[in-house]
């Protein structure tokens, strides 16, 4: 009953944060962090929730909810931790509420995917590809809110949201920065998959490896080409939501059909 009810507070207080912080664009520093105080509580419920969800006695349960829920919440934190440097605590507009959304779904254990752990490597796997995840997904917002602020200066209208936005140039170095990490996670990710689990091309994995991989290579030449090229803007853009979206077929994708179709 607890995980429940600290998930119901986490989203209830992730919904607090997240009108507050649209509330207070623009403002002073301290009434940000004000707005953003109720979304590090409900970070701390999620967690909560989340290790009773998913830390079982016969191993760890990531079904498609659980895994949804955990994303999300490192997503969350990732945000937060980025507004320190940054002002991009307006993806926590969208991002929180679907967070507690996620949160309030997983703990009402509506599908459960038990996984045996059989050594610290394969957990340090599961944990690693999460991150990977995370990182790439978080990307994609910020690639998203790179092409409705491009859209718009191109338009003539940099008004309303826009102007509470961070630079062009510091918000496509942020989208790299988060890109850049999540490649390197991504990539001990597939490493570490080969290395330690057994069939990684059967049981079920050979299509989610195949995506990741795919867009693994995506990521690996937008990267090649923001180095070699200097590659920015729409191509950039284009270039991390293909990857996003491959990665995310590849997660959740095969857990959406294992679970709820097959």
């Amino acid at each position: 009953m607890f995980p429940t009810t600290a998930s119901t507070l986490a989203a209830l207080l992730y919904c607090l944060s997240a009108f507050l912080i649209f509330k207070q664009l623009g403002s002073a520093q301290h009434q940000r962090w004000v707005a953003m105080a109720p979304a590090l509580v409900a970070m701390l419920l999620q967690a909560t929730a989340l290790n009773s969800l998913i830390i079982q006695p016969q191993g760890l349960n990531l079904g498609f909810f659980a895994a949804l829920s955990l994303i999300t919440w490192l997503i969350s934190i990732q945000i937060l931790l980025s507004s320190i440097y940054r002002r991009i605590e307006s993806l926590g507009i969208v991002v929180f509420p679907v967070s507690g959304f996620a949160c309030v779904i997983a703990s009402l254990h509506i599908s459960d995917h038990l996984i045996s752990i059989t050594s610290n490597a394969v957990q340090g796997h599961i944990m690693i590809s999460v991150i990977a995840y995370s990182l790439i997904t978080l990307g994609a917002f910020q690639a998203g809110l790179l092409a409705y602020q491009d859209h718009s200066i191109r338009q003539h209208h940099p008004g309303g949201f826009i102007r509470y936005l961070p630079p062009l140039h510091d918000m496509e170095t942020l989208l790299f920065q988060f890109l850049g990490f999540g490649f390197i996670c991504l990539s001990a990710s597939l490493l570490s998959g080969f290395v330690y689990l057994e069939d990684i091309f059967a049981q079920q994995l050979v299509h989610k490896t195949v995506l990741s991989i795919i867009g693994w290579v995506i990521l690996g030449v937008l990267l090649f080409g923001r180095y070699k090229f200097g590659w920015r803007g729409k191509k950039a853009i284009s270039w991390t939501l293909s990857a996003f979206a491959f990665l995310m077929l590849a997660f959740f994708g095969s857990k959406l059909v294992l679970e709820f179709i097959l």
